[in-house]
């Protein structure tokens, strides 16, 4: 089984490295036919300066995080000064939006510079890095092409505190600010921030030639990303089954993973899915607090289409949206459908792996469906902390019931909870496990510290002020979200009452 594209690297990697004058720029995209995309340049922003960087994400590219205070770095990822070598570019999709077909979209406020090498990284070795909020672009409908600087840090955090999670996601190597305007609900300052992935092509990019009835641009865009970021699948006996197939495999190994940390997309339009499998565009994301199954991140989303029980649903209906696409590629309806039977098995598979994983259980049992499921019927009966109580649930001690209290203590129903402890605790005893050793295991896989939206909402104020210290303080703690970290508790705790009142909508 391939390991996904994109998988991030862990912090700590060696942050020495080129100089940006040695970033040697290509643009793989730049060589589709010109109606992939439209070539232009980015609108300068007044006056910008750094906001936050991160040296992980600059190690993926072999950048010197040094480069981070030089005037020429900020002008570079401002968009106020092009590398020689790029070839500048907003790429043309459509998508589903909220499950309805919303027809061409496009880069609307992110243009793509090129890409770069990326040492150590699987296929295609290589990492776009594009430009969000640098300006209008042919696809900007009535936006204004700009992003606003609480939206920008949300995603460099949240990008980075993926990563560090092990969660396949676009990186964000940094967040440039102006004190330049723009209206939201209000006027906000503007910001640009610098991602990369291995590619940004979606499932709406294919979408787009599908329902444009223009089959020969789908087949060169397959191939495009068939060669670049799949070259395993070329001699298959049908690579455009095959790439659906993967790309369904990776999308379902990436929700599980969602679902398993308490991650929430918030908008998981097609525009949205990455085809390789990452975590792409982060808009009104958020992590599970007190645990709902029916939670809505996304104030805009009033039906509930994208709350947290519905991503794998969501998720499996894209890859079908992505399979339709694909059907004239492919050939026959049955051969789409034989690659899209991929996503129930790779779910339920890395799901089972992971809550094994999270519980400290080494052996798979057929009545540990059970306990999983009463597991989360515990947690939703007493609105747990999802975080919290995972993060908990390793000091529990087999043969020790009165040591529960930290545990016990986050649950309303406590007779529900004891329950509930008692078959866990039968069940441990059944595979002999060892307190000691599966509390360190099970902090290694269920973490401390997850960018709850108000401890972002207290770096974004901050910032707001031109003190970007908490951005950087937030970032280091993030990328470090298993350990333990004493002097960063506060960081741990439940939200204050405040955070009861931030809403994050598709303008966040």
């Amino acid at each position: 089984m391939n390991a996904p594209i994109g998988l991030p690297k862990r912090p700590g990697a060696s942050t020495a490295g080129i100089t940006l004058d040695q970033l040697e720029i290509d643009n793989t995209f730049a060589g589709l036919p010109p109606k992939f995309y439209t070539r232009l340049q980015p609108t300068p922003l007044p006056h910008p300066y750094l906001v936050a960087g991160s040296a992980s994400a600059a190690a993926l590219i072999g950048l010197d995080p040094a480069a981070f205070s030089s005037p020429e770095f900020v002008e570079t990822f401002s968009g106020n000064a092009v590398h020689p070598l790029s070839r500048p570019l907003a790429a043309v999709y459509s998508g589903h939006q909220f499950g309805v077909w919303a027809g061409q979209l496009g880069d609307g406020r992110a243009i793509l510079l090129g890409d770069v090498a990326a040492p150590g990284q699987p296929a295609p070795g290589r990492l776009e890095i594009q430009l969000k909020g640098s300006g209008q672009t042919p696809y900007s409908r009535m936006g204004d092409g700009r992003a606003v600087l609480r939206s920008s840090i949300r995603e460099f955090l949240c990008s980075e505190a993926m990563a560090a999670l092990g969660i396949p996601t676009s990186r964000a190597l940094c967040v440039t600010g102006s004190d330049y305007q723009v209206m939201r609900e209000a006027p906000e300052t503007t910001a640009v921030a610098t991602r990369m992935a291995p590619s940004f092509a979606r499932f709406g990019s294919f979408e787009h030639w599908y329902y444009n009835g223009e089959h020969d641009a789908l087949k060169t865009l397959a191939d495009h990303v068939i060669e670049r970021c799949y070259p395993e699948l070329r001699d298959a006996p049908n690579p455009y089954q095959a790439l659906l197939q993967e790309v369904t495999r990776r999308t379902a190994q990436m929700v599980a993973q969602w679902q398993a940390i308490g991650f929430m997309h918030g908008v998981m339009n097609t525009d949205n899915m990455s085809i390789l499998g990452i975590t792409l565009d982060y808009g009104p994301f958020g992590f599970m607090e007190a645990f709902n199954p029916a939670h809505i991140c996304n104030h805009t989303d009033q039906q509930g289409r994208y709350a947290y029980a519905m991503q794998p649903q969501v998720a499996h209906w894209n890859c079908h949206a992505l399979g339709q696409a694909l059907l004239p590629l492919i050939g026959e309806v049955d051969a789409v459908q034989a690659a899209l039977s991929a996503f129930g098995p790779a779910y339920s598979e890395k799901m089972d792996d992971l809550l094994h994983t999270k519980l400290g259980l080494s052996a798979r049992l057929e009545q540990d469906t059970a306990l999983f499921e009463g597991l989360f019927q515990t947690m939703q009966a007493s609105h747990v902390d999802f975080t919290q109580f995972f993060r908990r649930l390793a000091d529990l001690q087999v043969e020790r019931p009165e040591a529960d209290a930290p545990l016990r203590d986050l649950c309303i129903d406590r007779a529900g909870f004891d329950a509930w402890a008692l078959q866990y605790r039968a069940r441990l005893k059944q595979e002999n496990s060892d307190d000691r050793g599966r509390c360190l295991a099970m902090r290694g896989v269920n973490p401390k510290y997850v960018l709850r939206n108000y401890l972002a909402q207290v770096a974004i104020d901050k910032a707001q002020q031109k003190d970007f210290s908490e951005t950087a303080k937030l970032l280091s703690i993030l990328e470090r979200p298993f350990d333990e970290q004493p002097e960063n508790e506060a960081y741990a705790a439940l939200p204050p009452d405040w955070a009861s009142e931030l809403e994050v909508s598709c303008s966040s």
